[in-house]
């Protein structure tokens, strides 16, 4: 039967997203966040992988750019999105924010948009929010430069973001 599926969207290992995230080129590379048990999933065409998402606790308390309210305990990161051609990120943004984000315990997502390599589009097509912007120190363990990033959220009550977060809009 797995033959005939034509889409399928799965959990996989983060050894597995690393490898396709390494094969695809991901401009931020390997997910490496010592042991925070990501959540990785891989959507397949005709049992072939073609996009992987990975999520991951937040690494600071809260999230920064002045979204205070987004700590650990209600927010995940949506850490890596990639997929093998131009395209397919958002169809496994979408499956991603549908299937897995709701079945798990949090209120809150992220993901974090480098200011200088992408436009933000696959988030704003999605119904995400842009809502803060921040620069990055660098990284204590591999040395790589801080970079500028928006900050992009997504909850189930989107309308009401701004009041749910206690922010300003701005857009």
């Amino acid at each position: 039967m797995e033959k005939n599926n034509l889409c399928s969207f799965k959990k996989v290992s983060l050894k597995e997203a690393n490898e396709y995230l390494t094969l695809w080129n991901h401009k931020m590379g390997l997910l490496r966040r010592g042991n925070q048990n990501a959540i990785c999933h891989m959507l397949f065409h005709k049992s072939e992988p073609i996009a992987v998402t990975t999520a991951s606790h937040l690494i600071r308390e809260n999230v920064g750019g002045g979204l205070k309210k987004l700590t650990r305990k209600n927010t995940i990161e949506l850490s890596r999105l990639c997929a093998c051609k131009p395209g397919i990120c958002r169809v496994a943004l979408r499956l991603w924010r549908e299937f897995v984000f709701t079945e798990l315990p949090y209120k809150f997502a992220v993901s974090y948009q480098d200011a200088k390599l992408h436009t933000g589009n696959t988030y704003r097509f999605d119904g995400w929010r842009k809502l803060a912007f921040s620069h990055s120190g660098t990284d204590k363990r591999s040395g790589r430069k801080g970079r500028d990033k928006w900050i992009w959220v997504w909850c189930e009550d989107i309308d009401n973001i701004y009041s749910l977060l206690h922010i300003e809009k701005t857009e």
